[in-house]
């Protein structure tokens, strides 16, 4: 661990100069940034005093849960997660237990803090012992969950060393990352050994987590087949209220750099076939927003075909009451609204999959039974792409292929619900991931609702 500590710091030095600018151009790097260092956020204190200093019967403080969400994406698969727990069968094991999320991103941040209001959300600090520590003090968890693939070595070794119990739910390892996981196997090894259980959402990462050396594996499906769909948002509902009754509304979610400029150019031939069709494009990142805002007004006041199309921000839209016209183009620049924005779909693309990034979860859409489209970079997702291709749920496309099948699914209205459907029902017979992971946590608890005496031990070093 000397060396991992040794080498981590070697990296943040060198890449000083970087992270200085980044941070000096964008916001986002400047979030959280004495927390990720190391020093305790002040609303932090406040919040965990609030959730915890309510006492249970009499006895001591509430349990806590901390719960690291990388993302958006395992956000709202812990926010799945903390639901399942607040349910009566597992608050019986643990009663009043509270939550703290913990974040990379700024959009996992707000996110986090928008929909769960009941938790504390921070940071997630730089893997260093300092900074860990200091955190395992304040937080005095019960239980350390990580969610995906977030394998914090420090963190694992410093909870092993408190004697608090760490599980890694919803365990994924890529295609782009197991090559690289055993290269190293021999130092891994040691690191997921001290890990609780892995709950793994697919067979193939069981065997992965195997084959790397990890003693304790289960298979639980994957808590994104388990999400809920959306409720939907004050956005999404004033914009279906101002959109045409017949309206046909193309979504193109989690779009990543390059894929903007594809879309509109199939976008010209989707809207001269259908004179109802209005296209939704959400980008991955908050920090493209205006990047793309800026490409999407160049792109659309000279249109290849002649015409002007209406183009709208999210961001701007409460303030405009204007109704919005076949043709127009939706940047959503929002973050939290795209999940609901799907409901209001006809045809769904899902990004990060015509340009070799991986892709995103296409499980979004398909709650809804909506008719999805991706490219075919999806290997982040490819068990789940590929039992949805088996039933007939989805549609891969290369670029040059986008504008036909959006069209025909348009124009083919029985055969795009139909497709949507199968959809659907692959996403309902994989749900019960919530459950299964909750009931495998909760095995890992301390039989006795105090802090363990290691956790205790923990706090007063």
């Amino acid at each position: 661990m000397a060396l991992y500590s040794f080498l981590l710091l070697v990296t943040l030095v060198a890449g000083a100069p970087y992270w200085v600018f980044r941070m000096a151009v964008s916001g986002r790097y400047r979030a959280g940034l004495p927390g990720r260092l190391g020093f305790l956020p002040e609303h932090l204190r406040v919040r965990l005093s609030e959730l915890r200093l309510e006492r249970r019967g009499g006895g001591g403080l509430r349990p806590l849960m901390w719960i690291h969400a990388v993302s958006v994406g395992e956000v709202l698969a812990a926010a799945r997660l903390i639901e399942e727990f607040r349910q009566g069968e597992f608050q019986r094991v643990r009663p009043g237990m509270v939550f703290a999320v913990s974040t990379t991103t700024e959009a996992g941040n707000r996110l986090a803090c928008e929909r769960l209001p009941g938790c504390a959300v921070f940071y997630i600090p730089l893997d260093f012992a300092f900074a860990v520590r200091r955190y395992l003090r304040l937080l005095q968890p019960e239980m350390v969950v990580l969610i995906e693939s977030e394998l914090w070595p420090r963190l694992i070794t410093e909870c092993a060393a408190a004697g608090i119990p760490l599980a890694v739910a919803n365990a994924r390892i890529s295609d782009r990352s197991f090559p690289r996981y055993m290269r190293l196997k021999a130092v891994w090894r040691p690191i997921l050994g001290k890990v609780g259980v892995f709950l793994a959402q697919s067979e193939e990462t069981a065997d992965r987590l195997r084959r790397l050396g990890a003693p304790r594996v289960e298979l639980t499906g994957n808590l994104k087949h388990d999400a809920r769909p959306a409720k939907e948002t004050a956005l999404v509902a004033a914009l279906r209220s101002r959109l045409q009754s017949d309206a046909e509304v193309v979504v193109c979610g989690s779009t990543l750099e390059g894929e903007e400029a594809i879309i509109l150019d199939a976008w010209n031939s989707v809207s001269m076939a259908s004179s109802r069709a209005v296209l939704v494009i959400a980008p991955r990142h908050p920090a493209r927003f205006d990047e793309v805002a800026t490409m999407l007004a160049a792109r659309l006041a000279t249109p290849g075909n002649g015409r002007r199309i209406a183009f709208l921000r999210a961001s701007t839209f409460s303030r405009i009451k204007v109704s919005v016209k076949a043709g127009s183009v939706f940047l959503l620049d929002t973050i939290g609204d795209l999940a609901s924005m799907y409901s209001l779909a006809e045809v769904a693309f899902v990004g990060g999959s015509l340009v070799g990034a991986g892709g995103h979860n296409p499980l979004e859409p398909a709650q809804f039974g909506v008719p999805v489209v991706m490219g075919s970079s999806f290997e982040n997702f490819r068990e789940m792409v590929e039992t949805m291709r088996a039933a007939g749920g989805i549609r891969i496309v290369r670029p040059d292929e986008l504008a036909t099948v959006l069209v025909s699914l348009l124009r083919n209205r029985d055969d795009a619900r139909a497709m949507g459907m199968r959809g659907k029902a692959v996403s309902a017979a994989q749900a019960g991931a919530a459950s299964r992971t909750a009931a495998s946590l909760v095995k890992l608890l301390p039989v006795r609702a105090e802090l363990p005496e290691a956790a205790n031990g923990m706090a007063r070093r």
